[in-house]
């Protein structure tokens, strides 16, 4: 459960690692494939904007990376806690505001590392 619950909150945080190049340094190109509801001209005037957000999913990343450095195993649980906690919480409210997709993409796997995470305790 140990082994499983790391390589879950690693493949989470590699997944906002993602989320936060393409959307910091790509949404012009990737954040177009991406996001493909959105009209073509409006990638450029909202690069700031994507950048923003990218950096806070890098934020998400950085937290849940933050774990594997802990000794202490119940602070490395709490700390991992709070940010897949975080990550649903963001998730979810991407699904309801923009794409429900994005529950899929983002919120269950943080969901899944999160209930593998519970139960390890």
């Amino acid at each position: 459960m140990e082994l499983l619950s790391k390589i879950l909150i690693g493949l989470v945080a590699l997944e906002h690692l993602y989320i936060l190049y393409f959307e910091m340094f790509a949404w012009e190109t990737i954040g177009k494939k991406t996001f493909r509801s959105l009209p073509a001209d409006l990638f450029t005037p909202t690069k700031g904007l994507a950048a923003n957000q990218g950096l806070y999913n890098g934020f998400l990343a950085a937290g849940l990376i933050w774990t594997f450095f802990i000794k202490d195993t119940e602070w490395s649980s709490n700390i991992a806690i709070f940010f897949l906690t975080c990550v649903v919480v963001a998730g979810t409210y991407g699904a309801l505001t923009a794409s429900k997709k994005i529950f899929v993409t983002q919120a269950v796997p943080a969901l899944l590392a999160l209930v593998v995470l519970l139960l390890k305790n």
